[in-house]
């Protein structure tokens, strides 16, 4: 399928990859938005608001095109474990996710630039680690691996991936874009466009 120009207001690695990954050519203009977490909204709905905020920061300063926005939260215990800030708050947030399950939630956001029209989801999976020493969190740490990983880690390119004992849901969702709820929302979103032409 042929779809218009696409803006990844994102400059994550992983998310480019992954669209590139399924054959799809776009520009990258990260957005500037600030990862804000409220308290009285339900992780899910904090990862959408801020995919959409990230995607509408960046459609205001485009005349045309279709912005993608994303966000991806780490949950334990009803806790949003987002970027560690330092190396200490990044073994602390491996060690709580220890031979427990977490959930992650990826929000995704599509903001038509010329209109102002937008649809956004919400993708969650379910991951289980298994038990980790404290050694191998230190090593992984130092090796600033986790430090642009929600949770701090990732579970596609590096050291994170043996932490991880069993993933319920998207593969991808984790990895921090989860392609298949991607494209069907793509899908409609051009439709809906095409709609309105």
């Amino acid at each position: 399928m042929k779809f218009p120009r696409l803006i990844l207001a994102s400059q994550s690695p992983r998310r480019r990859l992954l669209l590139k990954q399924i054959g799809l050519r776009f520009t990258v203009r990260p957005s500037r938005v600030e990862e804000l977490f409220s308290p009285r909204e339900s992780p899910g709905n904090n990862a959408k608001r801020i995919a959409l905020e990230k995607a509408f920061d960046v459609a205001r300063s485009t005349s045309r095109g279709i912005v993608v926005g994303a966000d991806t939260i780490v949950v334990i215990d009803g806790a949003i474990l987002g970027k560690p800030g330092s190396r200490k708050e990044a073994r602390a947030m491996l060690m709580r996710l220890s031979g427990r399950e977490h959930v992650v939630y990826t929000g995704i956001a599509l903001v038509d630039a010329k209109s102002g029209m937008f649809l956004s989801d919400v993708e969650r999976t379910k991951v289980r680690f298994r038990s980790l020493g404290r050694r191998e969190v230190a090593e992984y740490v130092a090796s600033g691996a986790p430090m642009d990983k929600a949770g701090a880690y990732g579970i596609q390119d590096d050291y994170g991936a043996v932490f991880v004992e069993k993933v319920d849901g998207c593969f991808y969702n984790v990895v921090g874009f989860p392609l298949a709820r991607f494209y069907i929302l793509l899908t409609e979103f051009v439709g809906l466009l095409a709609q309105r032409a």
